[in-house]
């Protein structure tokens, strides 16, 4: 069932619910859970997508902020079928729940980048994430490098999760309407081997460093961690700009840093 919607949307919550059921099916067909799967859904707000996926597994896990759907949540399922965990997933140990784990959420825009730089840190343990989110931000994620959305959210996710930017959605499909439109993404945790760095924490200071001054060159950008020669040296012009580096490129900058012990 979807809860009655006589829930007042709080805006220091970002609230914004589907209210759409032929993207609500869409989702689900996109997500295709089955039994036995081990799935966690962030926000299940009034239920629109909590009732299918229930539909399809006989245990959900929700988490979920706002005290007064907690308890609406509780009322409305048997807690043998939806286990309603009432708390911030920012703070929430997703280790906590058995793997390997699906995650499913239509997040908030407000929390959005900094939830998904958390979720990043259970990526061993989870199978797949389909998040509905800004638009936008899903095209920063799987933008390629040269684009003008390339940036720091696209190599930090790229790094661990293959992204698939999968469709768009109106505002029109949530009550209040935002003001801008949303998109479903999917991210699928890369093996360690795809990613073969020394160290995590290094390639992450690359990164940051590099996008914290975007308009400068490479050689200026990264100029207290490496020197133009060293570049040059790993086949890197030290005159791009950040944004023309692709994920392996920046993992090959770390693992020199690493050898060298710098940072």
């Amino acid at each position: 069932m979807v809860l009655p919607a006589r829930h007042t949307p709080r805006r220091r919550f970002g609230q914004n619910f589907l209210n759409d059921a032929r993207v609500v099916e869409r989702i689900v067909a996109a997500i295709d859970p089955r039994p036995g799967q081990h799935i966690v859904e962030i926000g299940p707000g009034l239920g629109a997508l909590t009732r299918d996926l229930l539909a399809c597994t006989p245990v959900l896990h929700a988490v979920e902020l706002d005290r007064d759907l907690c308890v609406r949540l509780r009322d409305a399922y048997p807690p043998d079928r939806l286990v309603v965990h009432e708390g911030d997933a920012l703070q929430f140990d997703f280790g906590s729940l058995p793997d390997p784990l699906r995650v499913i959420g239509n997040l908030p825009y407000n929390i959005s980048t900094p939830l998904l730089f958390y979720l990043s840190g259970f990526a061993d343990r989870v199978t797949d994430m389909h998040f509905m989110l800004q638009r936008e931000v899903v095209e920063r994620m799987a933008a390629t490098p040269g684009s003008a959305a390339y940036g720091r959210l696209s190599v930090m996710l790229q790094f661990k999760f293959d992204v698939e930017y999968l469709f768009a959605v109106p505002a029109s499909a949530f009550r209040p309407v935002p003001k801008v439109e949303s998109a479903l993404v999917r991210l699928i945790p890369l093996a360690d081997s795809a990613r073969p760095v020394a160290d995590d924490g290094m390639f992450s200071s690359v990164v940051v460093a590099a996008f914290s001054h975007r308009r400068k060159t490479l050689k200026n950008a990264l100029a207290g961690f490496v020197g133009a020669e060293e570049l040059s040296t790993l086949g890197i012009d030290p005159n791009l700009r950040p944004e023309m580096l692709g994920v392996a490129q920046f993992a090959t900058i770390a693992n020199l840093l690493s050898r060298k012990g710098r940072g």
